[in-house]
């Protein structure tokens, strides 16, 4: 018997509880195989989509959160929890989507902006984000106006989140913030920008809403922002 195989028979021997806790131990751990396996297992058992994610999924990820807030995880052991997270989310997206009753945390708009081509901070933001319960529409990176635009009309996001990590791109945060406010948009979404070399006291200069300075932070922010206390 084959090792995989024996860690199916392991999970699908334990209770619900056990399983949820088993999985949020295994998504803290970034292993893949194990929680797309509990994913599908709670899905057989009648769980509907919804709750397996946010109670096996999201709550995983609180505690990775937690944790690379404390400084106990860094960036490569939160990059694999969210691996893990997204073998899980394979299976659940599909559902969800084609689910009336879906239910999130809200939806965030998120891209590095005009002429910068860094990604990293801005990826584990929204990997932490999707791991918080949020919708992600991630925009990559040289994010225009025109294309954050776009998407705000898309989407219809609570947040739109944007990043620098080249003092030379910093401004173009306020250029897409005062298009926002030419065409009064500010009061259906709030702003939120982050990056190494930005602080509080630029966020406030370019009127932003909230200025997150790591990607726990910022999960925590967006949490505050939609009324949600963690």
């Amino acid at each position: 018997m084959s090792d995989e195989n024996q860690d199916e028979i392991i999970l699908n021997d334990l209770n619900d509880d056990d399983l949820v806790q088993q999985m949020q131990d295994d998504l803290y751990d970034g292993m893949i195989p194990e929680v797309t396996e509990g994913t599908q297992i709670l899905l057989n058992r009648g769980w509907d989509a919804n709750t397996v994610l946010n109670n096996a999924l999201v709550g995983g990820m609180k505690f990775v959160g937690d944790d690379f807030r404390d400084g106990i995880l860094f960036v490569p052991e939160v990059l694999q929890a969210a691996n893990a997270m997204k073998g899980g989310m394979g299976l659940l997206r599909p559902i969800l989507a084609a689910s009336e009753n879906k239910v999130s945390t809200g939806k965030v708009v998120i891209g590095t902006v005009k002429g910068d081509i860094h990604d990293i901070g801005k990826n584990l933001v929204a990997m932490m984000l999707e791991g918080a319960g949020f919708e992600v529409f991630n925009l990559g990176i040289n994010t225009s106006w025109d294309e954050f635009n776009e998407a705000m009309e898309k989407h219809e996001p609570d947040i739109i989140g944007m990043s620098a990590l080249l003092t030379t791109t910093m401004p173009y945060m306020a250029v897409v913030i005062e298009e926002m406010e030419k065409r009064n948009m500010r009061k259906d979404i709030a702003i939120m920008v982050g990056g190494a070399p930005l602080n509080q006291e630029f966020a406030d200069a370019i009127k932003a809403d909230q200025y997150g300075r790591d990607a726990a932070i910022s999960a925590e922010l967006a949490k505050t922002i939609v009324g949600i206390n963690s």
